[in-house]
């Protein structure tokens, strides 16, 4: 029998959002990157066309879906990849999570992830009994890791992976017999230079791979770039013959995208406007939060690219979760990332303007 799994890590904030919400002027919730932006009006009317859908939807995807994602990949991220080659998924957590399983690893076999990291990469090793082993360098990976994440941009510390990293990281993994996966859901938000003007590289990219994708995935979600996490909408491309695998055990599993989620995310991917307007509105709200933060005595590490400030003022996280808790600022721990950030917190763009601005003001009037 497995182990018992830890507690959900963020019924931790109970106590510090419900100090936050008797703030006189009430809580800003910045510790969960949920969107508040509107869905595009073009993939809600696709949802609407969609609605007569009696019939039991492709596990692969349709064929406009498939073709949409070969071609979204194409032009926006400069990968070739085939339509056979390309897997829709219910968003980009149940893949994270449920990769090991489709996998087939299991105990003796270890699931590398970034040192700093979204909690899912552990949990899915947890899932099926395998080490989670934290670390960045490709030379500390151990002989029986199965399958390595590579994250970038970074959840929470906004990092991007260089051309050099990144080919690093497959020779090596290639050396171990394992598969690795580029979650790149953060990819259309790029805001330190180069990434400002230049595309963050894929782990697909030819100049990492050439054309060789063998035991190599990338997975991207529409939640943040088209506010679409109600939809759960999500994708993966790569090793054609990891792609067949994994639409197998997803047929058994009976892991399905609902037929009208797969129209609207056609429209989603065809349409560029809204995710560039959706891009300069991420854009204005860092520019507002960014320096509060930084006059309130913080200092901002990495956060170059992605939807989050990863900030610290050099104390324990949760004193200055506390901290922020008394101005009505609700942030993420960096304990929640995992054991080498005990000193940062995670403050998400996913706000509106107005929650912005005040939460901007009210680190201002601490600054002394």
């Amino acid at each position: 029998m497995r182990s018992e799994l830890p507690d959900y890590p963020w019924d931790a904030m109970a106590p510090y959002a419900d100090r936050a919400a008797a703030h006189p002027r009430g809580a800003i919730n910045l510790s969960v990157g949920s969107p508040v932006d509107p869905t595009p009006v073009s993939v809600r009317e696709a949802l609407a066309a969609a609605t007569e859908s009696h019939s039991y939807p492709a596990t692969a995807g349709t064929a406009e879906l498939r073709e949409a994602i070969a071609e979204w990949y194409q032009r926006r991220r400069g990968v070739t990849v085939a339509p056979e080659a390309v897997l829709p998924t219910v968003g980009s957590k149940e893949l994270v999570a449920l990769l090991p399983m489709l996998l087939g690893l299991g105990p003796g076999e270890a699931v590398v992830f970034p040192r700093v990291a979204y909690p899912s990469y552990a949990m899915g090793a947890a899932l099926v009994g395998a080490d989670a082993v934290a670390s960045d360098d490709p030379a500390e990976w151990p002989e029986h890791t199965k399958l390595v994440w590579l994250n970038s941009p970074g959840n929470p510390d906004g990092r991007v992976q260089g051309i050099e990293a990144m080919r690093t990281a497959v020779a090596r993994a290639r050396e171990l017999g394992a598969v690795i996966v580029g979650d790149e859901c953060y990819a259309e938000f790029g805001w330190d230079a180069p990434w400002r003007e230049a595309p963050i590289p894929s782990l697909l990219d030819p100049r990492i791979v050439g054309d060789d994708h063998s035991d190599v995935l990338a997975i991207y979600s529409l939640s943040k770039q088209s506010n679409l996490a109600g939809y759960r909408a999500a994708f993966l491309a790569g090793d054609r013959a990891l792609v067949a695998r994994l639409l197998t055990v997803r047929k058994h599993a009976g892991l399905i995208v609902p037929g009208p989620v797969q129209r609207a995310m056609v429209a989603a991917l065809a349409d560029e406007a809204h995710v560039s307007e959706q891009r300069e509105r991420y854009r204005a709200r860092r520019d507002v939060l960014k320096p509060a933060l930084e006059a309130a005595g913080f200092r901002i590490d990495g956060s170059e690219a992605g939807l989050y400030l990863w900030a610290t003022r050099g104390v324990d996280a949760w004193q200055t979760i506390a901290e922020l808790a008394e101005i009505g600022i609700v942030a993420g721990p960096g304990h929640f990332y995992g054991e080498y950030s005990p000193n940062h917190v995670r403050l998400a763009l996913t706000a509106n303007d107005a929650d912005i601005a005040e939460a901007a003001a009210r680190l201002r009037a601490i600054s002394g």
